[in-house]
């Protein structure tokens, strides 16, 4: 379960998977951002062209729920390997954004609105 790891576990067990297999050497910050990108879009490849009805299908289908998660997965490895390999925090990364994103999208403005903001 996820309230049973931490981020730094799934960190030590990527680099041991990968350290296993010799893989340092294909894993510079480029390989790693395009594997993350390609994921990312492998995940998207589900959703493509579907409307609220058939993604809600997709999400209530076991086994398209399982495909899914793999992908999340896939991409939760490149992100991860990523910043283990050039020692990223993704917790004082991910609070840092988030506090950036708190003043860019105050939610007295934008609730209820997805629009991107004007503010930098």
């Amino acid at each position: 379960m996820d309230s049973d790891v931490s981020l730094q576990q799934l960190k030590n067990q990527i680099q041991k998977f990968c350290e296993e297999r010799n893989w340092d050497q294909f894993h510079n910050a480029k390989e790693l951002s395009i594997g993350a990108i390609t994921e990312a879009s492998e995940l998207l490849e589900h959703f493509r062209f579907q409307t609220a009805e058939q993604m809600d299908a997709l999400m209530s289908d076991p086994l398209k729920r399982k495909e899914i998660g793999e992908e999340l997965a896939d991409v939760l490895f490149f992100i991860l390997r990523f910043s283990q390999k050039y020692e990223f925090d993704l917790h004082e990364s991910f609070t840092n954004k988030m506090k950036k994103n708190a003043l860019k999208y105050p939610a007295e403005e934008f609730y209820g609105k997805n629009h991107k903001s004007s503010k930098r």
